[in-house]
């Protein structure tokens, strides 16, 4: 649950808290689910080649996620990468920013790539954003999803 000065003491999952604005490239961001298609909730367990996750977000490139932090977080740590239910084209980079600063960077990310693991120091940090671009080659089938992602918070 989020209060009025950022997201409560110890360590949550990010589908859990609400966010304060999300643009998504095909339908809405997708809480616990791949995107999907446009319609909301219309996504399937998130999974990444092979492996599932319970919790995450399903976006589509491009797209960005901001949460407000309030200074009080210290980190974010999530695997990364195209969903499954695209099996050819998907590529995109997702990216984490603290406030303006980039504090972690995937590289280019492909359909057939295992999940990236990614930790991000959000340290004083008043606003985290989650950015996925596509990868150079327009963005069809570009469902990527933040698996896992937890946030710790002081």
């Amino acid at each position: 649950m989020a209060c009025g000065n950022g997201p409560a003491a110890g360590t949550s999952a990010l589908s859990d808290l609400t966010w304060t604005s999300a643009v998504n490239g095909w339908g809405p961001v997708e809480r616990d689910r791949s995107n999907g298609e446009q319609p909301a909730g219309d996504g399937r367990t998130l999974t990444v080649n092979g492996t599932t996750y319970a919790k995450g977000l399903g976006t589509h490139a491009a797209a960005t996620v901001t949460y407000y932090l309030g200074g009080t977080c210290t980190s974010l740590t999530t695997d990364v990468g195209v969903d499954d239910e695209k099996t050819a084209d998907g590529s995109v980079v997702f990216q984490i920013y603290r406030d303006a600063t980039k504090v972690a960077d995937s590289g280019l990310v492909t359909v057939s790539d295992a999940a990236k693991h990614l930790t991000a120091d959000l340290t004083g940090g008043l606003e985290l954003k989650l950015v996925v671009t596509d990868g150079g080659n327009g963005n069809t089938s570009d469902h990527a999803d933040w698996a896992l992602p937890r946030l710790t918070c002081g």
